[in-house]
């Protein structure tokens, strides 16, 4: 069973940064898709930023420009390093990691960390 492990989250001044951790339990590059995605109550999940098997990488429109998702595959870990950051951006921040089979996706999520943006 994949593991994925959150960390990094915690109370931030608006301008600030963050880095956020996500450690999988085996080789970040078996899946097809690893991304971070953000909630807060009442809302849907939506996407923050996605990193594909071949490097590229997709960003959410609301955090292009500030957000930068990278990985460390020696290490199993995708990052998130958050900058400028506002108190919309407040929220839990889920890791997620998609994987494809001849059956179909399957998708694993981490426990979640909360940032909170505030002064």
């Amino acid at each position: 069973q994949v593991q994925l492990v959150e960390s990094g989250g915690g109370l931030v001044q608006p301008g600030g940064s963050l880095r956020l951790s996500c450690v999988a339990s085996g080789s970040i590059l078996s899946f097809n898709t690893m991304a971070w995605y953000r909630q807060t109550p009442g809302k849907e999940r939506e996407l923050v930023a996605s990193i594909i098997v071949d490097g590229n990488t997709k960003y959410g429109d609301s955090v292009k420009g500030r957000f930068t998702i990278s990985r460390e595959g020696a290490k199993n870990t995708v990052y998130l390093q958050m900058n400028s950051l506002k108190p919309g951006d407040t929220a839990v921040y889920y890791c997620n990691a998609l994987e494809y089979y001849p059956s179909g996706p399957k998708e694993h999520w981490g426990q979640g960390t909360q940032v909170t943006v505030s002064s």
